[in-house]
C-alpha cells in the first residue's frame, strides 16, 4: 500500500493506495493521485479535454502492465484510437465496449409492444458492462460519457438506482473508475448532480474563450489543492500547470545588497538592490525602463552573478541589439552562459504555465536576479483576467523572494509625465523597491528623470536625477533636479527661494 497526504494536516495517510492519473501535475492536485478502487467524475463543457484526461489515465495503466477497459458511447473504437494517437496517447491495447447506438438504430423500425424501449436498452447496457468487467477483471475503467446510461433510463429515479448499483459493483471489485460528463456552461458544474454526490472525487474543466482551466473541488478522504489551474492541450496531450503557492519558510533574514554595477544607480538605491527583493522599474513608453533593467542585469552578471530574463514585448534579437548599441554586452553574457533570455509569444500561455517555467529554470540555473520585461506585455500575453494574473504574479514573486532571488519587473505608466499612481495595476504592494522614470519639461526642453520613490529596506536618495540614454554610453545618471519641484505631479516648476 502507498502513502498519501492526510487532508487535515498534510501528513501521509496509511492504508490508501495511489493510482496515477497519467499526468504528474494532476496527481499533485489530487495529493498523490486517484485512490485505488474509487470512483471519479471529470466534467466540463464540450472541448475542455474530458476524454483526453480519461485516456491519459488508461494509458498510464497499460504502461504499468494493468488491465484497462474503455466503455464509450459517442465515438467508435477506431476514431478513439486514431484521435488519441494524434496526441501520442497509445490506448490501442485497452479493452473497448461500445454502448452507443449502432447504425441499425437509424435504419430499422422496431416496435416494442410488451416492454418499453428504455427498459430493454438499460438491461442490455447493464448486462454488457457486467460481462466485460467480470471477463477482464480490470484495474482501471473509463466510462465516456456516463450520460449514455441516463439516456436509456425511463426516469431520474431509475437512473439513480442504476448508478448506485453500478458504483457498488465497481467498488466491490476494487476497480479504479473515471467517468466523464458534459455540462452546459461553466456554471453548470455544481448542480447537485447524482454522480457528483456519489463520486469520491470531482475534476472540473473550464473553457473561457480560448483559455482552458482545471479545478479539483472534491477528493474524499485526503483532500486536494484548491483553486483553478492552467491547462493546455498540446502535441503530447494534456499539460497541467498548478498555480504557484509560496511556502512558509523559517530562514534568517539577511538583506544582502547586490550592486547594480552602476555607481550612480547604486547611490540612488542606497547601495544596490537586496537579494530576495522585488523591484519595479516604472515609467512611460520609451523612457528607458528596459535599458535600466538590462543595466542592472549587466552589473550583477559582471560581478560573477547569474541572471534570467523574460521578454514579453520584444524579441531576444531586438532586446540584444538595443543593449549592444548602448554598450551593454548582452550577447557576451549569453554566450558565457551567465545570462539566459526567453521571449514569450502573446496569448498562448497561462500565468500558471509561466510561473512553473520560471521556477523550473530557477531550479536549473540558480540565478541571482530575474527580469520580467514588462508587466503590460505580461498582462496581454498571459491568458486570464487581470486580477488573477496579479495574484499569480504575487505568488511567483513570493516564491522567488523565499529563494533569495532578486526580481526586476518593468511596468509601463499610462501618463507621459508625472506619476499619478505607483504602478499600472494593483501591484504596488508586491514591490519592495520602486524606481520611477519620467519625462520632465524644463525651460522648454524635454529631459528624462529617474528617482526612487519606495524602498522598504535601508536608506535611498529621495531626489529625482537627470538621466540620459545614449549610444556607446548607455545609461548615465547626472545631477539631481535641484531647485525644481512638481516632477511627480507632471508640472515641474522652479522652486522659489524663501
Amino acid at each position: 500500500m502507498g502513502d498519501l497526504m492526510d487532508e487535515s494536516n498534510g501528513t501521509p495517510s496509511r492504508g490508501i493506495e495511489p493510482v496515477s492519473s497519467g499526468i504528474p501535475e494532476l496527481d499533485q492536485l489530487l495529493h498523490g493521485g486517484y485512490i485505488h478502487g474509487r470512483i471519479y467524475l471529470i466534467q466540463g463543457v464540450s472541448g475542455t479535454g474530458k476524454s483526453l484526461l480519461g485516456q491519459h489515465f488508461l494509458e498510464a495503466g497499460l504502461k504499468n502492465g494493468e488491465t484497462v477497459v474503455y466503455i464509450h458511447g459517442e465515438e467508435s473504437k477506431g476514431d478513439i484510437v486514431v484521435n488519441a494517437d494524434q496526441l501520442n496517447i497509445d490506448i490501442a491495447e485497452a479493452e473497448f465496449l461500445d454502448i452507443g447506438p449502432g447504425t441499425d438504430f437509424f435504419a430499422e423500425d422496431i416496435a416494442y409492444e410488451l416492454v418499453e424501449t428504455t427498459e430493454i436498452e438499460s438491461e442490455r447496457f447493464t448486462k454488457d458492462i457486467k460481462e466485460v468487467i467480470e471477463a477482464t477483471d480490470p484495474d482501471r475503467l473509463l466510462i465516456d460519457p456516463i450520460t449514455q446510461l441516463q439516456y436509456v433510463e425511463r426516469d431520474e429515479y431509475q437512473y439513480r438506482k442504476r448508478l448506485q448499483s453500478l458504483i457498488r459493483f465497481l467498488r466491490d471489485r476494487q476497480v479504479t473508475t473515471v467517468v466523464t460528463k458534459t455540462t452546459h456552461g461553466n456554471e453548470g458544474h455544481h448542480t447537485g448532480d447524482d454522480f457528483e454526490s456519489l463520486s469520491d472525487g470531482i475534476v472540473n474543466l473550464y473553457l473561457d474563450e480560448s483559455e482552458r482551466r482545471i479545478a479539483v473541488p472534491k477528493h474524499r478522504g485526503i483532500g486536494q489543492i484548491d483553486g483553478t489551474h492552467g491547462l493546455e492541450i498540446r502535441e503530447d496531450g494534456i499539460e497541467i500547470y498548478p498555480q504557484v503557492i509560496p511556502e512558509h519558510r523559517n530562514r534568517t533574514f539577511d538583506p544582502a545588497l547586490l550592486s547594480t554595477g552602476h555607481a550612480a544607480l547604486d547611490d540612488l538605491l542606497g547601495g544596490g538592490i537586496e537579494r530576495g527583493a522585488v523591484s519595479f522599474i516604472s515609467g512611460p513608453t520609451g523612457v528607458g525602463k528596459s535599458t535600466t533593467g538590462a543595466q542592472i542585469l549587466d552589473g550583477i552578471v559582471d560581478a560573477g552573478g547569474t541572471a534570467l530574463g523574460y521578454l514579453f514585448e520584444e524579441t531576444i534579437e531586438q532586446f540584444s541589439y538595443r543593449c549592444e548599441n548602448l554598450d551593454i554586452p548582452v550577447s557576451e553574457h549569453i554566450d558565457r552562459g551567465s545570462l539566459r533570455l526567453t521571449e514569450f509569444e502573446p496569448l498562448v500561455r497561462s500565468a500558471e504555465e509561466f510561473g512553473q517555467h520560471v521556477l523550473a529554470e530557477a531550479d536549473e540555473h540558480d540565478p541571482d536576479v530575474i527580469l520580467i520585461d514588462g508587466l503590460s506585455g505580461y498582462k496581454i500575453s498571459m491568458q486570464g483576467d487581470e486580477s488573477r494574473l496579479v495574484r499569480r504574479l504575487h505568488g511567483l514573486t513570493r516564491v522567488l523572494k523565499n529563494r533569495e532571488i532578486a526580481v526586476l519587473i518593468t511596468d509601463e505608466a499610462d501618463h507621459l509625465t508625472g506619476m499619478p499612481r505607483a504602478t499600472s495595476t494593483d501591484t504596488s504592494y508586491i514591490a519592495d523597491n520602486l524606481v520611477f522614470l519620467t519625462y520632465v519639461e524644463v525651460d522648454g526642453r524635454l529631459e528624462r528623470a529617474i528617482g526612487v520613490v519606495k524602498k522598504r529596506l535601508g536608506d535611498f536618495d529621495s531626489r529625482f536625477h537627470r538621466v540620459t540614454i545614449e549610444s556607446d554610453r548607455g545609461l548615465t545618471v547626472a545631477g539631481a533636479f535641484d531647485g525644481i519641484e512638481g516632477i511627480m505631479d507632471g508640472s515641474p516648476v522652479h522652486r522659489r527661494d524663501e
